[in-house]
């Protein structure tokens, strides 16, 4: 865990016992812990938090539902903001920065979570002799902790894994990643797992553009588990149409909660952002966050945050495929997406209790 823009420091002036701290109330398993270590706890619906609520608080640990920028935060005693995800393309880093608030996100948190899902959407395909997963070309785009942690659960299965990180390989050398042209004309499955950046240069804002579907050459499987708007969505709903995506398999949409009525209609999977919530993801992104508050105001960090334990009756069946499937099976997830999209929100945040199988049944391989 690290603070992007701070020095550690000391809160003479603060008395840990009436520090105020405002919490998304959608973030689980957070609240015994967090009522032992601060003062003052208030919990509220990440879209309503407001300014006045901050006007007198400490610290505020936020989802991706709630932006921070100056309209939020300024003329606040808000000292850090911490959001309980992955991405944080809903902070205003730049304000945060030059007004002297600690920010961090919690990188790596649900990587394993989305690997499942990766994993098991393509098992279900499998399953449908839609693909086989020995031998099929996967190329990820992204080789963060989510990007490696899907060619670790994908690689056991026989499939072959290419790794596209064009920030990685200039750092580190090219030795070990791939182009995306490279993907493009030789994937059988083409998997997006990058931050949103809207600049610079590996900006990845509409990275699979129509250019890019028109460089495909295996009609590949298309997957976005990243962030809504690193997939143009028009261009992809216009490459399936053509032929030139076999499929596609979305989790995190441009417009949410509102979702595209006809991409909705066309892909194999269709979910509600939900790729990395399985309780231990939470769980651990929970950690993380009530971590971060703690270093930077000098807390102990005496807690423990632990998912609820899986159903013992739940019976794994021997056949590996069938036993990922009876675990977690995102079909199901889809279906209720596309029965009632208009409850995006609602399936998002009173999502059931799924683990992540390495968590208690031995592994596989």
């Amino acid at each position: 865990m690290f603070f992007r823009n701070t020095k550690p420091v000391c809160f003479k002036n603060i008395n840990f016992a009436y520090m105020k701290v405002i919490i998304d109330d959608k973030i689980p398993y957070i609240r015994t812990a967090a009522d032992r270590l601060f003062g003052q706890v208030a919990y509220l619906p990440g879209h309503a938090i407001s300014r006045a609520h901050l006007a007198d608080a400490d610290a505020l640990i936020v989802r991706t539902r709630t932006r921070c920028d100056a309209q939020l935060l300024f003329g606040t005693s808000v000292k850090m903001v911490v959001t309980a995800t992955i991405g944080y393309d809903h902070l205003d880093t730049a304000f945060l920065d030059s007004h002297h608030i600690a920010w961090t996100n919690c990188p790596g948190c649900n990587a394993t979570s989305v690997a499942q899902y990766v994993r098991n959407a393509l098992l279900s395909m499998q399953q449908e002799g839609l693909l086989q997963l020995q031998g099929l070309r996967v190329g990820i785009v992204g080789a963060g902790h989510v990007g490696q942690a899907v060619a670790h659960v994908l690689r056991p299965w026989g499939a072959v894994c290419l790794l596209n990180d064009p920030p990685r390989a200039h750092t580190e050398g090219p030795q070990d990643f791939h182009s995306l042209d490279e993907l493009a004309a030789t994937c059988d499955v083409i998997t997006f797992h990058t931050p949103l950046t809207l600049s610079g240069p590996y900006a990845t804002f509409h990275l699979a553009s129509t250019a890019f579907f028109r460089r495909l050459r295996r009609r590949p499987v298309i997957i976005n588990a990243a962030r809504g708007g690193v997939v143009d969505e028009p261009a992809l709903l216009a490459a399936m149409q053509q032929g030139l995506v076999s499929h596609c398999i979305v989790d995190t949409w441009e417009g949410e909660p509102h979702v595209s009525p006809a991409l909705l209609q066309e892909a194999y999977l269709a979910t509600p952002h939900i790729a990395g919530y399985s309780a231990d993801g939470k769980a651990n992104a929970t950690r993380m966050a009530l971590q971060a508050v703690c270093a930077h105001f000098g807390i102990v960090a005496s807690f423990t945050i632990e998912p609820p334990a899986l159903d013992d009756s739940m019976r794994p069946d021997s056949d590996p495929v069938l036993r990922e499937l009876q675990l977690y099976n995102p079909t199901f997830d889809s279906q209720a997406l596309k029965a009632a999209p208009e409850n995006f929100e609602q399936l998002r945040s009173h999502y059931p209790l799924r683990r992540e199988v390495w968590n208690y049944v031995k592994p596989l391989f």
